[in-house]
């Protein structure tokens, strides 16, 4: 019997890992690696880090280990990950419960995209060069 509904059409280029991919465990060993530069390491051997860190109350990241954490993601994926961006389109409340996780998911779902994404919308006209 043929279902009356349309097949979902399959996505054009790459996508995002899964969250517990190891592409995110990847994500998650570099973002440590960047916190125990900024907060130092002695910090987070207290407690183990995972994607249900959160960065206000697990790690009480201060604001200007939110700018050095910004600019070492920056370092590491280019402009596609904003952080700050990517916080200011959250609300208070979302930022201080903001884990690990999270961010991990935010820099795995930019960093995938697939080139049509990003390629403009509509093609420019044929150049035509004539000789003078």
């Amino acid at each position: 019997m043929a279902s009356d509904t349309p097949a979902a059409p399959a996505p054009a280029g790459p996508t995002p890992a899964a969250p517990g991919s190891p592409a995110h465990a990847r994500i998650l060993a570099e973002i440590t690696g960047m916190l125990v530069e900024i907060v130092g390491d002695e910090f987070l051997l207290a407690e183990e880090v995972t994607m249900a860190t959160t960065l206000n109350d697990d790690l009480a990241l201060e604001s200007i280990e939110f700018v050095a954490l910004a600019e070492q993601l920056h370092d590491r994926y280019g402009t596609e990950v904003d952080l700050m961006g990517f916080l200011a389109e959250k609300d208070m409340e979302a930022i201080l419960a903001m884990s690990l996780g999270d961010l991990v998911t935010h820099i795995g779902r930019v960093t995938h995209r697939s080139p049509a994404d990003t390629a403009p919308s509509a093609p420019s006209a044929p150049r035509t060069v004539t000789a003078g």
